[in-house]
């Protein structure tokens, strides 16, 4: 399969590895180096697109690779309030298009299993909630499109809890203070080195359940985009990871 590669920073790097080990061809690279060559014609020869640049670039590659007809797959974030646009772009193009806050299978599993959690803490209201999230000082966006996503996943299974805000540790203090009972904390933190850790924490005045996923590196992330590359070809609409990996 022959690759184009949107974005091709350390994450791109790590996807380029893992995807020619799998046997496949990245046939065009694109950074801020050499934008001229983001063209329809250079997208055309390419199979799928992986997407993986910045908030302020990702919609003009999206539609970029619609107006090209080849599949593209986004893990940028940071972008989401755009979702219902690129999705009724999409379908005019008759895309092919697939999007997640994080690639990683042990990730997807986590968010499946915090749905299936926030469900069952939802007959035991004596528990408050919050979200904790660690990532590396370069991440751009905060909270993490992961972070949003365990939210999302709460709130929606939860009752008590009706949106969420976010707080950056480092700047904010304790703003948390302020927050009302129905808000959903996520507290971030962003700290050298560290790929990616999420906790949901369930407090009461006689225990705490704590529910962990933590990132050795970025390779998880990475696999996951490629396997997602692999299972988009000759597929039409619009999907998220987990259409890909069939959970309910």
């Amino acid at each position: 399969m022959k690759i184009a590669l949107l974005g091709y920073g350390k994450m791109g790097k790590i996807i380029e590895k893992i995807a020619t080990d799998r046997k496949h061809e990245i046939v065009l690279k694109i950074d801020f180096n050499n934008l001229h060559e983001l063209t329809v014609e250079n997208l055309q020869k390419a199979d799928v697109a992986i997407e993986f640049s910045t908030p302020a670039t990702v919609l003009n590659n999206i539609g970029l690779c619609f107006k090209a007809g080849i599949p593209v797959v986004v893990g940028t974030t940071g972008w989401y309030d755009q979702l219902p646009m690129v999705k009724q772009q999409c379908e005019e193009n008759n895309g092919s298009f697939l999007y997640a806050s994080n690639f990683s299978i042990g990730v997807n599993i986590f968010f499946h299993i915090n749905r299936i959690l926030a469900k069952l803490m939802n007959n035991h209201p004596y528990y408050d909630v919050q979200v904790e999230e660690i990532h590396h000082m370069q991440k751009l966006d905060s909270p993490s499109g992961t972070g949003i996503t365990i939210a999302e996943g709460i709130i929606e299974n939860l009752d008590s809890k009706k949106e969420w805000v976010n707080i950056l540790a480092e700047n904010d203090g304790n703003m948390e203070d302020n927050l009302r009972e129905d808000q959903l904390l996520i507290e971030s933190h962003r700290i050298d080195s560290v790929p990616g850790t999420h906790t949901v924490i369930y407090d009461s005045e006689v225990d705490t359940i704590e529910f962990k996923h933590t990132a050795h590196n970025r390779n998880g992330f990475a696999l996951g985009a490629v396997l997602a590359a692999e299972w988009i070809p000759g597929k039409k609409g619009f999907f998220t990871v987990s259409d890909m990996f069939n959970l309910a």
